[in-house]
């Protein structure tokens, strides 16, 4: 979630997640912003189309201090008004249904974690761009603390093989 709240506050955007975690944003002010919805699921935000997925993590909210239950951890197909399309994996591990995805909705580019330990390392991200058949992936969820040892080199040396592909390491803030 990191600023979710207080980018909402500022912008008031439209907020997609699960049910349950919508439930929650709209107890912090902001119930005209959520949009929920559940895997499988589809649903227009402007002129973007967005597609809830399966995940394999946890999901809670840390309100405070205490943990909240936020529903069940999901990734997102977003589909661009130009029809590049997205898939943004969230904290996942690997899973096979990642070609089902690959297949069914033809991402353009694959936001994949690459930490380990908490997600999916760089070899298991690996495996992931190849059931996806993505040519163009931005690493994620790591090197943030000690624990996410997962590296851009490490995903780098694990896909030498995969033609075409281009790995995108941004740094905060950075654009592409």
């Amino acid at each position: 979630m990191g600023d979710l709240l207080a980018l909402a506050k500022e912008h008031r955007p439209k907020i997609v997640a699960t049910f349950e975690t919508c439930l929650w944003i709209e107890g912090q002010g902001f119930a005209e912003e959520t949009c929920p919805m559940g895997k499988g699921g589809s649903q227009k935000i402007g002129d973007f189309e967005i597609t809830m997925t399966h995940a394999l993590h946890s999901n809670s909210i840390d309100d405070n201090g205490v943990r909240q239950y936020g529903g069940e951890p999901a990734g997102y197909i977003i589909r661009l008004p130009d029809a590049f399309t997205v898939y943004h994996a969230g904290d996942t591990a690997l899973f096979g249904d990642m070609k089902l995805i690959g297949e069914l909705y033809k991402p353009d580019l694959a936001m994949l974690p690459i930490g380990d330990r908490f997600t999916m390392g760089p070899m298991e991200a690996a495996y992931a761009i190849r059931l996806l058949g993505v040519k163009h992936v931005i690493p994620m969820h790591y090197g943030t603390f000690d624990f996410l040892t997962g590296t851009v080199e490490a995903l780098r040396k694990e896909t030498k093989k995969i033609k075409g592909l281009k790995i995108y390491a941004l740094k905060p803030g950075e654009k592409l």
